[in-house]
C-alpha cells in the first residue's frame, strides 16, 4: 500500500427518518394519565373560612370556640360529649349562620378534626373557622 489506508465500509446509507407516530402515542398517553390523575385529587373538599390579615368582622353573641382534643371535645373550655356537641353549640349561636371557631389541640389528628366538622355541618352549623 502506497498511500493513505482506505477503508471500505460498504455503500453509504441514508439516515433513517424518525417516525412521529410513537411520539404522538406517548404524548396522548401522558395527556390521558395526567387528566385522570388530576381528577382523583379532588374527591373531598372541606369548605372552611380562614381569617385574612387585618380583616375585621362583627362578632355577635357568646364566644363559640371548640377545642378538638385527641380524647374529647371542649366548648369554650367545658368538656362535652360528641353527641351533645351540636346542641351545645347551637345554644350559643345568635343565628344559624353565625361562625364557630375550631381549634385542634394537643396533637389531635386530622381525621378527628374532619369528623367534628362533619358532625357540625350535618347538624346545621356550616360556618366554621379553623385556627391553629
Amino acid at each position: 500500500m502506497t498511500g493513505p489506508a482506505a477503508f471500505d465500509l460498504g455503500p453509504r446509507r441514508h439516515p433513517r427518518r424518525m417516525s412521529l407516530t410513537p411520539m404522538i402515542d406517548v404524548v396522548f398517553l401522558l395527556l390521558i394519565f395526567f387528566m385522570l390523575a388530576s381528577r382523583f385529587g379532588t374527591d373531598a373538599v372541606l369548605p372552611i373560612s380562614g381569617g385574612a390579615e387585618g380583616a375585621g368582622s362583627d362578632w355577635q353573641g357568646a364566644p363559640r370556640l371548640i377545642d378538638v382534643l385527641p380524647g374529647g371535645l371542649q366548648v369554650n373550655g367545658v368538656p362535652t360529649d360528641p353527641g351533645a356537641l351540636v346542641a351545645d353549640v347551637a345554644a350559643l349561636l345568635p343565628d344559624p349562620g353565625a361562625a364557630v371557631i375550631l381549634r385542634p389541640r394537643d396533637g389531635a389528628d386530622l381525621q378527628r378534626l374532619v369528623t367534628v366538622m362533619d358532625l357540625l355541618r350535618d347538624g346545621g352549623i356550616p360556618n366554621l373557622i379553623l385556627i391553629e
